[in-house]
């Protein structure tokens, strides 16, 4: 019996193989399947049954997050009332490794009714869902990982790869850029980098300002009460400079008593400053560029009205 690790290591290896098997047998087919995918004005529907079925969805919902509106078919929901979703002249990914999984095939005549154009992902060229494929995508493997050779491993990576390459492909002939992509995750990090602006995430009430002159025991009691991890010297429309927690740290190591220090003795006199119609993806850019964790955002006319911060 192989340890894990052993067992681990083996299925790799089977995977690379498979890896590089695929490499090699990409060929045309491949090609006119993302022109007839490119080509279609509604989704790209994508079907499979059992494992094929979650294979389907994951590439389903790949390719409608890069670009290539897409949607899931179950074949078993299908022929009771879910073909409805396929409208004449569809384009449609049928999954089935054996290529004669039940339902599948039965999906097949009312397809060929709706003139929908086919393309099939299956390890088996002369199988039922292959002969009436416009297009076959081979996702034949040697042997699964599987130690009985029986559970959907190698041909499950297959098809994932197989999917994932027909999004990339549609992507760069859509010429998809990052902005396209924070569009369809606008609650990720990315869609908040490009879609989000300063003026939609700064602290813009109870601004920590704070007289040059106010002592420093009282600047703290101001930073503390704001939670923004600084104070703000000056006024809206003139600001002296800022103070933040680094500012805080390296005075109580520089002076020799703090708290009876004035908030000019210890501010930075050049705050960085950011406009609110600017990018968070800009903003974070700068802090990071900066090493800081805040802005201070300032209108056109150089009046504060806020503070952006990253953590």
């Amino acid at each position: 019996m192989q340890d894990a690790l052993t067992s681990a290591r083996s299925m790799g290896e089977i995977y690379k193989t498979a890896i590089d098997q695929f490499i090699q047998g990409l060929d045309t087919h491949f090609e006119e399947a993302v022109d007839m995918m490119m080509a279609s004005n509604n989704h790209v529907i994508v079907c499979g049954m059992g494992k094929s079925g979650l294979f389907a969805r994951k590439i389903s919902s790949t390719l409608a997050s890069t670009g290539t509106p897409s949607i899931f078919l179950h074949p078993a929901e299908a022929i009771h009332g879910d073909l409805g979703k396929v409208r004449h002249g569809d384009t449609i990914i049928l999954i089935s490794n054996s290529g004669e999984t039940e339902e599948i095939v039965r999906l097949l005549p009312p397809l060929k009714r709706l003139e929908a154009k086919i393309i099939a992902m299956t390890g088996h060229q002369e199988s039922s869902l292959a002969r009436h494929a416009h297009v076959t995508l081979d996702i034949a493997v040697d042997r699964e990982a599987c130690p009985l050779n029986l559970a959907p491993t190698t041909s499950g990576l297959m098809t994932l790869v197989m999917g994932d390459a027909l999004a990339i492909a549609l992507m760069e002939k859509r010429g998809f850029q990052p902005e396209d992509f924070a569009a369809t995750h606008p609650g990720g990090s990315l869609g908040r980098r490009l879609l989000s602006t300063v003026a939609d995430h700064m602290v813009a009430k109870d601004l920590p300002f704070v007289d040059p002159k106010d002592q420093m025991q009282d600047v703290i009691l101001t930073m503390t009460k704001a939670r923004l991890g600084l104070a703000l010297v000056g006024t809206a429309d003139h600001l002296e400079g800022i103070i933040t927690d680094g500012d805080l740290r390296r005075a109580l190591i520089e002076q020799d008593n703090l708290l009876n220090t004035s908030a000019a003795d210890v501010m930075s006199t050049h705050p960085l400053t950011i406009k609110p119609s600017a990018s968070m993806g800009e903003a974070e850019d700068r802090m990071q560029e900066a090493r800081i964790q805040c802005l201070v955002v300032t209108n056109d006319d150089g009046l504060v009205v806020g503070v952006v911060q990253i953590f």
